[in-house]
C-alpha cells in the first residue's frame, strides 16, 4: 500500500486493558514513518492526549466535542440544555471540525478528542449524539490519512456510521476471562455493523497469553480464533508506569517487546488493507 493512502481504525475492549496505550503508541509509531495520523479520543476517561505525550497543560484545556455547548448548537441549531423539545439539524456539516479542533502533536500526528457518544440503548437522540455522528462519517471521507479511534467498549452505539468507512477493528484484551468475553462480544458487534476486517489484541500476553486464550475457549466450549482475521500479543511492558503519562517514549527503545509488536501490528494492518484494495480492483476490472 502507499504510504499516503489512508484507511481508518476502530479500537475498543474492556476498560483498563491498554486500548489508549495501543491507540498513542501506533499513532505515534505510524506517524514517525511518515504517515500523516488522526487520532481519535472517544474513550470517556479522555486519556490519550496525555498518553502521546502533549504538556498536561495543554491537554487539559481541551474540550471535548460533546461538551462544546457552541459548537453544538451552531451546526445542530440546538443549545444542549436550554432548547429542550427543540427541531435540531440532521446531518450538520462538519467538514471544519479537525481544522477547528484538532490538536497538533507532531507534523504528522493531530489529535480530535470528541467525548463520549450516548449509547444508542439509552434512547438519546440528541443533538450532541447527532453532531458526533456527523463527525465519525465526516472522517472516514478524508483522504491519505490513517485515522485511529479509541472508544469505550462495543462499537454498536456508532452503528452504520462506522461501517461505511472504516476498515478494520482491533480487539483488545488482557487475557482475563471477563476481557476475553467483551472481546468476543465486542467483535461479534463490529461484524453486525459490517466493519471486513476484525483482530484481536492480547495485551500484556506474556509467555501465556494463548495459553489464556485456550482455557477460556475450553470453559465457554467456543473457538474465539474464528471471530478474527488475525490474533497477536503484544508483551507485558514493565516500564509504562515510570513512562507515564507519555507512554510513546517506549518507542525510542526498539529492543522493547511492546515496541516490537507494535511495529508487527502495523505492517499486519497494512497488510490487510493492501489485500482489500487488491479486492476491490480485482471485483471492479472483472
Amino acid at each position: 500500500m502507499k504510504e499516503n493512502e489512508g484507511f481508518r481504525i476502530v479500537i475498543t475492549g474492556k476498560g483498563g486493558v491498554g486500548k489508549t496505550t495501543l491507540t498513542s503508541c501506533l499513532s505515534r509509531y505510524l506517524a514517525q514513518r511518515g504517515t500523516t495520523v488522526l487520532a481519535v479520543d472517544e474513550d470517556p476517561q479522555m486519556n490519550l492526549p496525555y498518553a502521546l505525550g502533549l504538556p498536561i497543560a495543554e491537554a487539559t484545556k481541551i474540550t471535548p466535542l460533546n461538551q462544546d455547548l457552541d459548537y453544538i448548537e451552531e451546526k445542530t441549531g440546538v443549545r444542549p440544555g436550554k432548547s429542550w423539545g427543540a427541531m435540531f439539524r440532521l446531518g450538520p456539516q462538519v467538514e471544519d471540525v479537525v481544522e477547528r479542533f484538532g490538536v497538533k502533536v507532531t507534523d504528522k500526528l493531530n489529535l480530535l478528542v470528541m467525548g463520549t457518544v450516548v449509547q444508542a440503548a439509552a434512547g438519546c437522540l440528541c443533538a450532541e449524539n447527532v453532531l458526533l455522528d456527523s463527525v465519525i462519517r465526516h472522517l472516514t471521507l478524508r483522504e491519505n490519512e490513517v485515522i485511529l479511534l479509541d472508544t469505550q467498549a462495543g462499537v454498536e452505539h456508532f452503528g452504520r456510521a462506522l461501517s461505511k468507512g472504516f476498515s478494520q477493528c482491533l480487539v483488545v484484551a488482557d487475557g482475563t476471562f471477563n476481557a476475553l468475553s467483551v472481546a468476543r462480544h465486542s467483535a461479534q458487534l463490529a461484524r453486525q455493523i459490517g466493519i471486513p476486517y476484525v483482530h484481536l489484541v492480547i495485551n500484556r500476553a506474556g509467555e501465556g497469553g494463548r495459553s489464556k486464550l485456550a482455557r477460556f475457549d475450553e470453559m465457554m466450549q467456543t473457538d474465539t480464533c474464528k471471530l478474527f482475521d488475525q490474533i497477536i500479543a503484544l508483551d507485558a511492558e514493565p516500564r509504562f508506569e515510570a513512562l507515564e503519562p507519555d507512554v510513546t517514549r517506549i518507542l525510542d527503545d526498539p529492543s522493547s517487546g511492546y515496541t516490537k509488536g507494535i511495529a508487527e501490528l502495523a505492517g499486519t494492518l497494512m497488510e490487510f488493507e493492501t489485500s482489500a484494495r487488491e479486492t476491490v480492483l480485482e471485483r471492479s476490472s472483472s
